[in-house]
C-alpha cells in the first residue's frame, strides 16, 4: 500500500489530531541510554536527508517519583524544548513520562506541556529490572486498573489540543491480561497506543509476536507496531501481521540509519534511499564533534553506535576492530575517515 494513499477517519481522535494519522507514521522510538538528544539529532537528519524524515521521536523516558520535576531536568532529556520541542531539521520530539503516582503523573506532564512539550507519551513497557522493582514501566501491565488511572487522569490535566499516548508490551510474565490491558487502554481516553510486540519476561529475544497486536485494532484510536523491525522485508510482515500501517522503529533504526527510507521504498528502485557507509562516515564524525558531559561520554557513546553499526555495515567491523581499544575522540574520527576510503 502507497502510504499516501491510505487517509483513515479515526472515530477516537479529536479533529484537530485526524491529520497526524491521515497516512502510515514512522516513528523513532524512545530507548534508554541509546536515543538520547545527540543520537536523536543524527538519525532524524539521516531521514530528513533521504527525504522520509520521522514523523516524530519520542524521548527516552523521565522517571517521576516524588515530587514535581523542575525545569532543567525535561531540559536535559529534551533540550529540542528550547526550540519548539524538534530537532534541527524539524522533527517533533514527543515526551516520554515513567511512573506509577497518577497525579503526579499529571502534575508532571502538565508542566512539560507548559515547557512546550506538543505531546505526552507514558511508558508501561520498559523491562528493565530496577525500574519495574520501583513498580515502573511493564511491571504495571499487572494492574490494568492502574494503567486506566495514570493515563485518564493524565489525559484530564494535559490540554485537550495536546495528545496522550501510550506505550505497552503485550503483557509482564505473559498475555494472560492482555483483555484486561486493552479495555484499560480504551477507556483511558489515550489518543493513540504503541505495542511492543513482546512481553517483559520475552524481553528483547526473537521473535516479536506482531500478529497478538491484531486484536487492539478493535480500539478506536490508532495502534502502532514495534519490536523486532530490523528490515524492510520484517517491516513489511510486520504490518501485515498487525494489522497496523503505523510503526515506531528502534534498534534496527540505529543499525541500519536508512530503514526509515528503506521501508517506504518504490519497488522499482529499492536501492535509492540506501546509506552507503562512506556517507554514513560523516554523521558519524558529527556525532563525535556533538555535544557531551565530556570526551569520555562521546567516544563511549559512539563505540556503543559503532557496535551497532557492525550488524549493518561490513565496513563497520574493521573500524571497530581498529578503535575498540582508543581513547582519543581525534584518533577515532581520524580511523573513522581512512574507513570511508578503503
Amino acid at each position: 500500500m502507497n502510504r499516501d494513499d491510505q487517509q483513515t477517519f479515526l472515530p477516537g481522535q479529536p479533529d484537530h489530531l485526524q491529520n497526524l494519522f491521515n497516512s502510515p507514521v514512522r516513528l523513532l522510538a524512545p530507548m534508554e541510554g541509546l536515543t538520547d538528544p545527540l543520537m536523536r539529532q543524527i538519525l532524524t537528519q539521516i531521514a530528513t536527508d533521504l527525504g522520509r524524515p520521522y514523523d516524530w521521536s519520542v524521548s527516552e523516558f523521565i522517571r517521576v517519583t516524588q515530587h514535581l520535576l523542575p525545569a532543567h531536568v525535561f531540559y536535559r532529556y529534551v533540550p529540542e524544548l528550547h526550540h519548539n520541542a524538534k530537532t534541527s531539521c524539524g522533527t517533533p520530539i514527543h515526551i516520554q513520562l515513567l511512573g506509577s503516582e497518577a497525579q503526579l503523573m499529571a502534575e508532571n506532564a502538565a508542566y512539560a506541556c507548559e515547557l512546550g512539550a506538543p505531546a505526552i507519551d507514558i511508558n508501561f513497557g520498559c523491562p528493565a529490572k530496577t525500574v519495574n522493582s520501583h513498580r515502573g514501566g511493564s511491571v504495571l501491565l499487572d494492574e490494568p486498573e492502574v494503567l486506566y488511572d495514570i493515563i485518564s487522569t493524565v489525559r484530564k490535566a494535559v490540554p485537550a489540543h495536546i495528545p496522550v499516548s501510550a506505550k505497552i508490551r503485550l503483557g509482564y510474565t505473559d498475555t494472560s491480561r492482555i483483555d484486561d490491558i486493552r479495555g484499560a487502554i480504551d477507556a483511558s481516553g489515550a489518543n493513540w497506543l504503541t505495542i511492543h510486540a513482546r512481553t517483559k519476561t520475552q524481553g528483547y529475544k526473537p521473535p516479536a509476536y506482531w500478529e497478538k497486536i491484531q486484536s487492539f485494532n478493535r480500539l478506536d484510536i490508532p495502534v502502532i507496531a514495534n519490536g523486532e523491525i530490523w528490515t524492510s522485508a520484517q517491516a513489511q510482515n510486520c504490518m501485515t501481521q498487525s494489522g497496523t500501517q503505523h510503526l515506531m522503529l528502534g534498534r534496527g533504526a540505529v543499525t541500519r540509519p536508512d530503514l526509515i527510507a528503506q521501508v517506504d521504498a518504490k519497488e522499482d528502485n529499492p536501492d535509492r534511499n540506501k546509506l552507503a557507509w562512506h556517507d554514513l562516515t560523516t554523521h558519524q564524525i558529527a556525532f563525535l564533534q556533538g555535544q557531551a558531559k565530556n570526551d569520555i561520554v562521546l567516544v563511549g557513546r559512539y563505540k556503543q553506535w559503532l557496535g551497532m553499526l557492525t550488524k549493518g555495515y561490513n565496513e563497520a567491523q574493521p573500524l571497530w576492530n581498529s578503535v575498540k581499544r582508543e581513547k582519543d575522540k581525534n584518533a577515532i574520527i581520524e580511523a573513522i575517515k581512512q574507513s570511508s576510503c578503503v
